[in-house]
C-alpha cells in the first residue's frame, strides 16, 4: 500500500528535529538521495554521470538548498553544474557547498529569460527545486517566465530529463492543485513520505516517477491523510469463500438496473457482478429487460419484486434505471434503506435530494465523475444543504477538496471517477486509484465499475473487520471506502490486462475473472 501525507503533516513530524539542530543533517540525507536518484538517470540517459550537463531550478528556500547539495555531489563526481537563481537570494550552505565542488551560479531576473532558458534546454538533467511543500500558489516572477519560455521552446522529440525535489514546483503538495505554469517531470524524489499532491489530480500528471527518500523522521509521521491500494492490498483483501461459504454467505447482490430505453446497462452491471465471484445476484427490473438479462447470465435470479420483498447483503441501484417509475421506486427504497449500497447514474439525483432531506440511509456509496458530482453538490445547495456549488472545471481543479465536500455533506462514501479515482469517505479516510487504461473512457464501463463495487460492497456488509488486515484504518465504516476502492483498482487492472487498448466494458469483466486469480 502507497501512503501519503501532506506537507503540513511532515513538517510538523520534522519540526522537533529541527529544534534539536538536526536540520543540515537531514538536508544532507534528502540531498544524498536525491544526488543518487539524478546520477542513475544521467546513467541511463549518457552512461556516466562526468561531463554530463546539469541545471539546478533552485529557490530561495529549504527546497533550494536540497537542489543545491544536490549539485554540488554531482559536480563533485565530474559533472558540469550550473544553478540557476530564481529568486533574490540562494539556500547560503548549499551555494557554498556548490561553489566549493566547482558549481557555477546564474540570476535568472538578470535580462531576457530566454538565456536561461537556452541552459536549461541544453542540458541533460534539470533539477527543479524552486517550491517546496509549504509554498502558497504556483511559481511566480523570473520563475514562472523562466518556466514558460523553457515549455515554449521544448523540442518535440528529447529534451534533458527533469527531475522534480519534494514536489513539482506549482503543484500544491496537500491537494495536486496547479497554479501557473509547471514543468513536467520524469521523476519526483519526495523526502520521508510521499506528499498527497503527487498521488492527487490533477497534479499527480506533472510528477511522473515518484520515489521516496528516508530521512530518518519516517517514525514520526503521523496517520496518512491519503492512500492507495496495490496488487497485493487487493489479493489479501478482496472478498473470497472460504471451504464453509455457501452462496448466501458470500455476499448477495441486489441490482437496481436498467429500463425499456436503457437495457444494455442492466446486462453489463449483473454481469461483472457474477464475473467478480459474488455468491448470488438479484436483478430487479422491467420484464424485457429481465429477459435478456437471464439470456446472458443464467445465474442471475431475476424478478419484479419491491426491494423490501428480497434479502440481499448490498444494492446497486442507478445504472440504465431512468424513465421508468418502478425502478425509481425500487430505487428511492434502497436510498432510504438500512442496506450498503452503490449509486451510480440515474440515482444520484434522486440521492441528493434525499441527502438533503436527512432521509439517505446509511452505508451508500456515490459513484460520480466530475460533471455528476458537480450536479450532486447544486441539487444539495439548492435544496437547502447551503453548501458550495462548483461547476465542473472548479471540481476537475480541485477534486479532492469537492469529493471530501460531497461526502461531509451527504453522510456518503464519495467515489469521484476520472483518470484518478478518488475515494473519499465522511470520517475523513481518502484513497487515489490510478489504475486504469485511458481506454475506459467508454459507454458502459461506469455499469460494469458498479456492478464489481456491489460484489465487493457485499463480501464485506456484515463484517466491519473485513479489512482489518490493511489496518485499525479499514475497520468499521471505513471499510465501505475500502471495498469501493478495490473494487476501482481491479477494474483499472482488467483494463490493462491484455496491453492497452480498446476494452469493450463486455470484454471487461471477463477480464475481472483472470483479474481476481491472485497468485496464480
Amino acid at each position: 500500500m502507497i501512503a501519503a501525507w501532506t506537507g503540513e503533516q511532515v513538517r510538523a513530524a520534522e519540526t522537533p528535529f529541527l529544534e534539536r539542530g538536526e536540520g543540515p543533517a537531514l538536508m544532507r540525507r534528502a540531498a544524498h538521495g536525491l544526488a543518487l536518484a539524478c546520477a542513475e538517470r544521467l546513467r541511463a540517459r549518457r552512461g556516466h554521470v562526468r561531463g554530463a550537463r546539469v541545471v539546478v531550478l533552485a529557490g530561495t528556500g529549504n527546497n533550494g538548498g536540497d537542489g543545491l547539495w544536490a549539485g554540488a555531489e554531482l559536480a563533485r563526481r565530474g559533472a558540469a553544474v550550473l544553478a540557476v537563481a530564481v529568486g533574490d537570494r540562494l539556500h547560503p550552505e548549499g551555494a557554498a557547498a556548490l561553489a566549493a565542488a566547482g558549481g557555477r551560479v546564474l540570476a535568472a531576473g538578470d535580462g531576457d529569460p530566454a538565456r536561461a532558458a537556452g541552459h536549461v534546454l541544453g542540458a541533460d538533467l534539470v533539477l527543479d527545486a524552486v517550491l517546496g511543500t509549504g509554498a502558497r500558489g504556483g511559481l511566480r516572477g523570473p520563475a514562472a517566465e523562466l518556466v514558460r519560455a523553457v515549455l515554449d521552446r521544448w523540442p518535440r522529440d528529447g529534451g534533458p530529463v527533469v527531475v522534480a525535489c519534494d514536489v513539482p514546483s506549482g503543484v500544491a503538495a496537500d491537494t495536486g492543485a496547479v497554479a501557473g505554469p509547471v514543468l513536467p517531470a520524469d521523476l519526483t524524489v519526495t523526502f520521508a513520505g510521499a506528499k498527497a499532491g503527487l498521488l492527487l489530480p490533477p497534479g499527480e500528471r506533472w510528477c511522473g516517477e515518484v520515489r521516496t527518500v528516508p530521512i530518518g523522521i519516517e517514525h514520526a509521521l503521523p496517520e496518512p491523510a491519503l492512500r492507495r491500494l496495490e496488487r497485493d492490498d487487493a489479493a489479501a483483501l478482496w472478498p473470497r469463500p472460504g471451504a464453509a461459504s455457501h452462496k448466501y454467505s458470500r455476499g448477495v447482490v441486489g441490482v437496481v438496473a436498467g429500463s425499456p430505453t436503457y437495457p444494455g446497462a442492466a446486462l453489463m452491471c449483473t454481469r461483472a457482478a457474477v464475473d467478480s465471484g459474488a455468491g448470488m445476484v438479484r436483478h430487479l427490473g422491467d420484464a424485457a429487460t429481465r429477459s435478456l438479462v437471464c439470456l446472458t447470465s443464467p445465474e442471475v435470479v431475476a424478478s419484479e419484486d419491491h426491494p423490501d420483498a428480497v434479502h440481499v447483503q448490498a444494492w446497486v441501484v442507478g445504472p440504465g434505471a431512468v424513465g421508468d417509475d418502478a425502478q425509481e421506486s425500487r430505487t428511492d427504497a434502497v436510498l432510504a434503506g438500512p442496506l450498503p449500497a452503490v449509486v451510480d447514474a440515474g440515482a444520484l439525483a434522486a440521492a441528493a435530494r434525499a441527502a438533503a432531506d436527512g432521509a439517505l440511509g446509511p452505508g451508500k456509496v456515490l459513484t460520480p465523475h466530475a460533471g455528476e458530482l458537480a450536479q450532486v453538490l447544486a441539487w444539495l445547495a439548492a435544496l437547502g444543504d447551503g453548501g458550495e456549488a462548483p461547476d465542473r472545471e472548479a471540481v476537475e481543479a480541485e477534486p479532492a477538496r469537492w469529493a471530501r465536500a460531497a461526502a461531509e455533506a451527504t453522510g456518503a462514501v464519495v467515489v469521484l471517477k476520472g483518470a484518478t479515482t478518488l475515494v473519499a469517505a465522511p470520517d475523513g479516510t481518502l484513497l487515489s486509484q490510478a489504475d486504469g487504461s485511458p481506454w475506459l473512457a467508454t459507454a458502459g464501463s461506469g455499469d460494469t465499475l458498479a456492478g464489481i463495487m456491489g460484489t465487493a460492497l457485499a463480501g464485506c456488509a456484515e463484517e466491519p473487520d473485513a479489512f482489518a488486515a490493511a489496518g485499525e484504518w479499514a475497520r468499521g465504516d471505513a471499510r465501505l471506502a475500502v471495498a469501493a476502492a478495490l473494487a476501482v483498482a481491479v477494474h483499472g487492472w482488467a483494463s490493462r490486462l491484455e496491453g492497452l487498448g480498446p476494452v469493450p466494458p463486455t470484454a471487461l469483466s471477463a477480464n475481472v475473472r483472470t483479474v481476481l486469480r491472485f497468485g496464480r
